[in-house]
């Protein structure tokens, strides 16, 4: 008779990092932005303790990730409830959670921000409304096209990279690739083709095509698992910023979300998007506050009706993306907000309704629809923008972007603040924003309450005339 082995994955948070590394783990060119950012080191930037990684080792777990952000490790043990009281037991564990509950082969509901309806292909128009309608080609001929930035590509998988003949240009700007996933197929496997369509939006220069930010560097990480839906996910995305947080990355597209998994005992309710609750929503804030600017899709449940938004597009001081057309009008499937604390989300919009992506799989052009998509033509805009201001933080950049958009002083829950113009972001003063790198979160921001605009500095709610009220 054989028997059927499950192994689960928990997260083990520690107490402490005795015994960690006397250096921290930052690459020269994170620390030389460190310096130039006055981002001081603190905790957060050294690794875990490698005595209490053996320890797991030695009573039977095999270590997926550690994360210095959040202090512990993703670890995959055999479903046993001895050997989980056992690790339980350690002085040095402060909690377990579960992020997944087994590790049968199994097709995942959805994948990669939940796609939009399939793109139907077409005759591609080569004008690139999905450039223009932010402006973007003002800044392309000053000559601003991401040179100095290196972005982070998080996605599923990127299918055909190193075969297809459009991505040729764009392979000469690649740093490197990783996989933190632990499924069977290579992330440039065929099941994986979301991130090069996503990459393709970016960095592909080909025939006419031109992505957003065509001179910028690139590192791909595939977080998403194929063969499952779990908050395993969101772990492997917390490793990925801090690798690339490491490596000095400034900017990371992640058109990626998260609300329901394969289990429901996991799904992530509306309430818990508060930037606060989930780890990931936490790790997110940390990596805008390391100095890095994260674009993240908002999702594409928005026929649903209600707050659609998915995590860790909940995430403080980041740039959570909607999708519209060329038209510039809301994508029906474009995820609503607020936050669950009430916060502006989305916080811009970008095309992502028939956008002009890269087919991997006959090298040609097709339209995409999705969240997934406006995410990294984001990001693409905010490099060619950091390129021409490459002294200024990840805050005054964030700034200039949600402060040049077309619904900034009327903000909403379907447009956030709207699509930004490049010409306006160049031409914006931001003001001398010092990255905050307390643990606490969030600092200033808009909310909505009851469907009224407030401002909230640190615990003080304001009006929109700068009246102090109390929380209605």
């Amino acid at each position: 008779m054989q028997f059927l082995l499950i192994l689960f994955v928990y997260f083990v948070r520690f107490t402490d990092k005795q015994g960690c590394p006397a250096e921290p783990a930052l690459s020269e060119r994170a620390l030389e932005q460190r310096e130039q950012w006055n981002i001081p080191i603190d905790s957060l930037d050294y690794a875990v303790s490698p005595i209490y990684l053996d320890s797991l080792r030695h009573l039977g777990a095999t270590i997926l990730h550690t994360s210095r952000w959040m202090n512990g490790a993703t670890i995959k043990i055999a479903e046993d409830a001895t050997l989980k009281q056992s690790i339980s037991d350690c002085s040095f564990v402060h909690s377990m959670a579960v992020s997944r509950d087994d590790i049968k082969q199994r097709l995942s509901r959805s994948i990669a921000a939940r796609q939009a309806p399939a793109s139907k292909l077409q005759t591609i128009d080569t004008t690139f409304t999905q450039l223009n309608i932010y402006n973007l080609p003002t800044l392309h001929r000053q000559g601003f096209q991401g040179q100095g930035i290196h972005i982070a590509v998080m996605d599923a998988g990127f299918q055909y990279l190193h075969s297809l003949g459009r991505l040729a240009s764009l392979r000469e700007h690649i740093l490197g690739c990783y996989d933190f996933s632990d499924d069977p197929d290579s992330m440039f496997a065929a099941s994986g083709n979301h991130g090069i369509k996503c990459l393709s939006l970016i960095g592909m220069k080909s025939g006419g095509y031109t992505g957003a930010a065509t001179e910028a560097q690139f590192y791909l990480m595939r977080t998403e698992e194929n063969q499952s839906e779990s908050p395993k996910e969101l772990d492997n995305l917390i490793a990925a910023w801090e690798l690339a947080d490491s490596l000095g990355v400034n900017i990371c597209s992640v058109s990626l979300g998260y609300n329901n998994f394969d289990n429901p005992n996991f799904n992530i309710p509306y309430e818990l998007l508060d930037g606060k609750s989930l780890r990931a929503s936490r790790a997110a804030t940390i990596a805008a506050r390391k100095g890095m600017l994260l674009c993240v899709s908002m999702g594409n449940s928005g026929r649903s009706g209600g707050h659609t938004l998915l995590a860790p597009s909940d995430a403080d001081s980041i740039l959570s993306v909607g999708a519209v057309g060329s038209d510039g009008i809301i994508a029906p499937f474009s995820s609503r907000g607020p936050s669950a604390d009430g916060r502006v989300k989305p916080d811009v919009c970008a095309m992502g309704y028939q956008a002009c992506v890269l087919s991997p799989d006959n090298n040609g052009l097709e339209w995409g629809n999705g969240t997934s998509f406006a995410c990294p033509l984001m990001a693409g805009f905010a490099a060619c923008l950091w390129s021409a201001f490459p002294k200024e933080n990840a805050m005054q950049i964030r700034e200039r972007i949600i402060s040049s958009a077309n619904h900034y002083n009327n903000p909403d829950s379907v447009y956030g603040y709207g699509i930004p113009d490049a010409n306006k972001a160049f031409l914006f003063t931001p003001t001398n924003i010092l990255i905050d790198t307390s643990n606490d979160m969030p600092r200033v921001e808009k909310l909505f309450i009851r469907g009224q605009l407030y401002i909230r500095r640190d615990d003080m709610l304001f009006d929109i005339t700068g009246r102090h009220v109390q929380r209605p």
